[in-house]
């Protein structure tokens, strides 16, 4: 296991829009291990779980890594690096008000088909952000409290993330983020480079479920919000769902839970001991023929903190 890691971050409790020139957040993040999770599928596209870790190679920067930890999410055993710790960021502004009614029976029904999280992170977000957290044991009343939110004005999308990934950067297991929206940002502090940044030295695979823009799939806002959308489910390794009817929705839940079931968790300790914060490109391949692989294709080294 990776020791704690730090986090520093400027405090959210309060979300306005700010200048362009504020300093990006950072996470100083101290990591032993690196871990990567991989979706494996066949040319048909049906998940493939019992792949033994001699299968498997694991490249940094295009040097072979010695994997450490390899954990295949089908093992019967309740192993921590295998626990979900399941975050729910769920957009309730005015931009998805003619979506809030199909978002929220997404997000209700997604809940009820998904194994119980041994940490669940719930966010609300338009103008401010609400976020509650729950462990395995008290998510009753979760149903209610989605089906009761009514949309308000302007939307601290990137904020949301950033507040999620401040809340998991140190926890251990699996870290996945389902994210109901339409993408559209318009008051966040930060900028959308700045989420993508923290993105990579967080090991959370995100799973957009993307809803159409209110103001039209062809205007450049919602151009913008679909290609954001799509860059957190590839720098994370995750996938980019969009429902546009009801009838959509239990296809895409059941490749998101096969997908949690069929997965494998790979571990390593990095050759290169540097704390540079630079990107370094992440390659997993199968030595077995014709398998399909999704994992993060990288991250952010991590950084020293600052001297006291």
């Amino acid at each position: 296991m990776s020791r704690a890691l730090l986090v520093a971050f400027a405090s959210l409790a309060v979300v306005a829009s700010a200048p362009a020139t504020q300093d990006a957040p950072v996470f100083e993040v101290g990591l032993e291990i690196v871990n990567v999770t991989v979706t494996v599928k066949d040319q048909d596209g049906n998940l493939v779980s019992d792949l033994p870790v001699e299968d498997f190679v694991v490249t940094e920067d295009g040097r072979e890594q010695t994997l450490e930890l390899f954990a295949p999410a089908s093992d019967p055993t309740e192993r921590e690096e295998l626990a979900l710790n399941l975050g729910m960021l769920f957009d309730t502004s005015e931009s998805m008000r003619e979506n809030l009614e199909l978002s929220q029976a997404s997000a209700v029904r997604f809940l009820d088909s998904i194994p119980r999280a041994r940490d669940l992170i719930l966010i609300f977000f338009d103008r401010d952000i609400q976020i509650s957290r729950y462990n395995s044991e008290n998510q009753q009343g979760i149903f209610e409290r989605i089906l009761e939110t009514e949309g308000q004005s302007y939307t601290a999308l990137y904020d949301s993330i950033v507040a999620y990934l401040s809340r998991v950067i140190d926890t251990p297991g699996r870290k996945v983020a389902v994210i109901f929206s339409d993408g559209d940002d318009t008051i966040s502090s930060v900028r959308p480079a700045d989420v993508i940044h923290l993105v990579r030295s967080t090991n959370v695979t995100i799973y957009p479920v993307a809803f159409p823009a209110e103001r039209g799939l062809g205007s450049q806002s919602a151009i913008r919000a679909r290609a954001f959308l799509g860059e957190l489910a590839k720098t994370s390794g995750g996938k980019v769902f969009r429902p546009g009817a009801y009838r959509e929705l239990a296809g895409m839940y059941n490749e998101i839970l096969d997908e949690l079931g069929g997965q494998y968790v790979l571990g390593y300790v990095s050759d290169n001991p540097a704390r540079d914060g630079k990107y370094r490109r992440l390659k997993v391949e199968i030595r077995r023929p014709g398998l399909r692989i999704r994992h993060r294709p990288g991250y952010n080294a991590p950084v020293e903190p600052p001297a006291e």
